[in-house]
């Protein structure tokens, strides 16, 4: 993890959870219904992102169309599943939080989507992963300040009520997208990635509003400059440098900072809206973000040391490097060849040492596409495996790992 951040990540950093932000308070100042705006700004992306992937990654694309090599063999066909799934998931998180935004607080909107971590860490949970105490701590932590600061609204009933819902199904919805992320994207890039699940949501939520009879058209001006400032701000603007950010510095260390959001969308609500936040909610709001920061830095200290076995019995830690076993010598004759199976990955990862652990888990609800990233091992250009070396099969046992 490095020790020092450059003025250029900073700067970088403060203009991505500036840009991130503006997502409720615009969503709130605009006329339109919720549903049409989530539409809108899926299609808007989905406009950006489509011209982006044929210019970065145009082998890829017509691989994935003529279906050649494994991109659509019938193992495939699970991590596509998955993929569509995780789309549908991104689409009801838009939907809900976007409209939790007009029902409540942007304050409490915001801060109530942002214990995704929270909702995380309780579907690994489920999953069989390891909990420590101090993610259980954080997570008591953030549900007594959504409890707390949801006290006003839950004596007020109404509307506002109903929008803090609306907001913590948001967050449950964006834990699943990130779950079925991390099942999907097998072979697939981000660029592609998040172009397909930009245009799911969007053929998703056109249906929606199709059947409601939403009008996507005719919208005011307000409306059309919120619509504006949703593609340049956190589609393109906080894409673009949270991509930058997380380059040079931890994925840990942005999670927590984009907790920020909540007391910046809570001053952009001011200024566009005069909308202002009840003193009785700030101690809640307080305790959530303590929480989910617990929550982040617990679960990216258990990371490195959380490597469970295949039968259910912790595997001893890797070593540094694979340690020499001396071989008997062989005689040259009577000897035959095969090819072993796949190299130990552990090299692979050796040979970049830029790359901290095999996989990050990052993610916000401001993201869309962009908020799983997975560093995996590095594919070959031809998709085939080539063998690193030949070895006597009437000598030698295979003693490649179980995958």
């Amino acid at each position: 993890m490095r020790s020092k951040i450059d003025p250029l990540s900073v700067v970088a950093m403060a203009v991505t959870v500036v840009a991130i932000s503006a997502t409720a308070p615009l969503t709130a100042a605009a006329t339109a219904s919720p549903l049409a705006m989530a539409f809108w700004r899926n299609c808007l992306g989905f406009a950006v992102l489509g011209p982006l992937l044929l210019l970065l990654r145009r082998r890829e694309v017509v691989r994935v169309v003529r279906g050649e090599r494994g991109i659509l063999r019938r193992e495939q066909w699970r991590p596509l599943v998955f993929g569509f799934l995780a789309a549908t998931s991104l689409a009801l998180h838009f939907a809900a939080f976007m409209t939790s935004t007009r029902l409540t607080s942007v304050a409490m909107s915001t801060a109530l989507v942002a214990t995704q971590p929270v909702w995380q860490a309780l579907i690994a949970a489920g999953q069989g992963v390891r909990t420590a105490r101090r993610t259980w701590a954080g997570l008591a932590l953030a549900v007594l300040g959504a409890t707390a600061a949801a006290g006003l609204d839950i004596r007020s009933g109404g509307t506002a009520l109903l929008g803090d819902l609306l907001a913590l199904a948001g967050a449950i919805a964006q834990a699943g997208y990130t779950a079925l992320s991390e099942k999907s994207r097998a072979d697939v890039s981000t660029p592609l990635y998040s172009t397909f699940t930009s245009m799911i949501c969007g053929l998703e939520l056109l249906a929606v509003c199709w059947l409601a009879d939403i009008s996507l058209t005719g919208f005011d001006r307000s409306t059309q400059l919120s619509l504006l400032g949703l593609l340049l701000l956190p589609q393109i603007l906080g894409l673009g440098s949270l991509n930058f950010v997380l380059g040079r510095v931890s994925a840990t260390t942005i999670s927590v900072l984009l907790l920020l959001e909540t007391p910046v969308a809570a001053l952009g609500a001011w200024w566009l809206m005069d909308q202002g936040i009840e003193p009785a909610t700030i101690p809640g709001l307080l305790l959530i973000i303590v929480g989910v920061t617990v929550v982040v830095t617990s679960s990216a200290q258990e990371q490195p040391a959380a490597q469970p076995g295949r039968q259910g019995q912790d595997s001893p830690p890797y070593p540094a490097y694979a340690p020499h076993i001396p071989q008997p010598a062989f005689a040259a004759q009577n000897l035959t060849y095969r090819q072993v199976g796949p190299p130990d990955p552990r090299l692979d990862w050796a040979k970049h040492p830029e790359l901290e652990s095999p996989t990050i888990r990052f993610s916000y609800h401001g993201a869309g596409a962009f908020d799983t990233v997975h560093l995996r091992r590095p594919r070959l250009e031809d998709d085939e495996y080539q063998p690193a070396f030949h070895e006597p099969t009437d000598a030698l046992a295979d003693h490649s790992p179980q995958r």
